[in-house]
């Protein structure tokens, strides 16, 4: 694990971020009063704040979260894992979200409020970074966090605040060369070359399976890795295509939705 240098630059960033947490605890107390949750599996980073380049990954589970927290800068880069799959928060009410074993430490992390209180500028982390396992479970999950956003963190996506990795998918070797797939049509193209031309095919299972160079290079360091960033039209978009917004949910929190889309925070 890369750690935390302890330079002037990033202490100055901790005390800020340190400063704005203390003065955010009382709206933070007022959204999440209790603290249902017993702890929080956040393993956060040294720096906070706006202009910090503080980001905050999603992922998976415990596996992948140590996996993760083995190679990331521990200055600049915090690790929150999932419990499980995510809760579907489409229809849930404000407490189901904060008392949830993973949004309701997400939300505390994040520091923004949620609906119509979340303000982006309280942010303790310039970038989200959603990163699941390369599979149908790990996409599911990462489509349920954005579903998070869309519904009760909407200000962070149209802020640019968060953004998806793109784990790679297997690597196939060809005639000595060494390809990476980063999506299942792209695996699968590259298998066929592969028997094709006696060459070996390997499919990654899972973030953790990946080696720590790999990992590093294809999903944390910012200057290597692949992400894209998220808008609020990119999940409208997939709620369309997925159809996991039922019409006219309403709660205390939001408006009632039209026909076919989201209700929009207050």
């Amino acid at each position: 694990m890369l750690q935390c240098s302890g330079s002037p630059a990033c202490m100055t960033r901790h005390d800020r971020g340190s400063g704005r947490d203390r003065e955010s605890g009382g709206a933070m107390s007022r959204i999440i009063p209790s603290r249902p949750w017993t702890t929080s599996k956040l393993d956060d980073c040294a720096g906070h704040g706006p202009g910090s380049g503080a980001e905050l990954f999603l992922v998976e589970g415990d596996s992948a979260a140590a996996a993760v927290g083995r190679v990331r800068d521990a200055c600049m880069q915090a690790v929150l894992p999932m419990q499980g799959k995510p809760l579907n928060t489409t229809r849930a009410s404000r407490r189901k979200v904060v008392e949830h074993p993973f949004f309701g430490p997400l939300t505390e992390a994040l520091g923004t409020g949620l609906a119509t209180d979340c303000e982006p500028r309280r942010s303790r982390y310039d970038r989200v970074l959603v990163l699941t396992d390369p599979d149908a479970d790990g996409i599911h999950c990462g489509y349920l966090v954005l579903l998070f956003f869309h519904r009760w963190l909407r200000p962070l996506l149209d802020a640019g605040l968060v953004e998806v990795v793109r784990p790679p998918w297997g690597e196939v070797v060809i005639e000595g060369e060494l390809l990476l797939a980063f999506s299942e049509p792209e695996l699968a193209a590259l298998a066929t070359r592969a028997r094709g031309g006696g060459g070996t095919v390997r499919r990654f299972r899972g973030l953790a399976a990946l080696d720590a160079d790999l990992l590093r290079e294809t999903c944390i360091d910012p200057t290597t890795r692949r992400t894209e960033r998220v808008s609020t039209a990119d999940v409208a978009a997939m709620i369309e295509l997925i159809g996991a917004v039922q019409p006219g949910q309403r709660d205390a929190d939001h408006a009632p939705a039209r026909a076919g889309r989201p209700a929009r925070p207050g």
